[in-house]
């Protein structure tokens, strides 16, 4: 995408009337909006999804600790602990590589 000044390039004197002083101005000042716009989004985006991956690990804590349960009063329980714990691993190696903190 160009911007305003190389689509003015080769009439650089129209750069000085007023009609394209205003239209520069309103079209810089929409830049800024989008730019505005697009990190609103990401930053809405990323709260999301930590939500959910905050929400994935407390999930993996209760079940762990219900595993903990059923084995301590005898009861016969799935493993899945080889599981939570392979999906805890990766979800954390993630948020570490990508610079998230939960």
């Amino acid at each position: 995408m160009k911007n305003l000044y190389e689509i003015f390039k080769k009439n650089s004197d129209l750069l000085g009337e007023p009609e394209v002083i205003q239209l520069v101005e309103y079209c810089e000042k929409l830049q800024d909006e989008i730019v505005a716009y697009k990190f609103d989004r990401q930053q809405d985006k990323q709260l999301i999804l930590l939500d959910i991956i905050r929400e994935i690990i407390k999930g993996c804590n209760e079940v762990e600790k219900e595993q903990m349960e059923h084995e301590r009063f005898g009861y016969e329980a799935p493993n899945y602990q080889a599981t939570i714990s392979n999906l805890k691993s990766y979800i954390l190696e993630i948020c570490k590589d990508n610079q998230v903190y939960l």
